[in-house]
């Protein structure tokens, strides 16, 4: 058995560390060109890399997110459910919300296809 983590896993880390250090576009390398993602922040989706650009620099510019996947739980298909530690700062640093949501994942070709949030068990 190996200690590598699965390479879904490893895609995910990548972009949920590039997320947390506002590398936008490190972030969009481990996302398909047509990736559908949501707008959490203010409801809806937006999809591909120029409107997912638009809604983090405009998410950015009005509060601090971070969040941290804690366990990795693979659902076949292609999907990957993520428990995620979330911390949402004011641009002041007052806390916002602190709390676990699952954002479930859709991978197809290497690249992240989709991400929806959801509950975490």
């Amino acid at each position: 058995m190996s200690d590598q983590p699965a390479p879904e896993t490893a895609l995910l880390r990548a972009a949920y560390a590039a997320f947390n250090a506002r590398d936008v576009d490190a972030a969009l390398a481990t996302m398909s060109p047509s990736v559908t993602w949501p707008k959490a922040f203010k409801g809806g989706f937006v999809r591909g890399h120029e409107e997912v650009r638009a809604y983090w620099t405009e998410q950015w510019a009005e509060i601090d997110p971070h969040v941290e996947p804690v366990s990795f739980h693979p659902e076949g298909a292609g999907r990957v459910l993520v428990g995620v530690h979330q911390v949402v700062r004011s641009l002041t640093g007052a806390v916002l919300g602190d709390g676990h949501v699952g954002h479930r994942f859709t991978i197809e070709d290497g690249l992240i296809r989709a991400m929806e949030v959801c509950p975490f068990p």
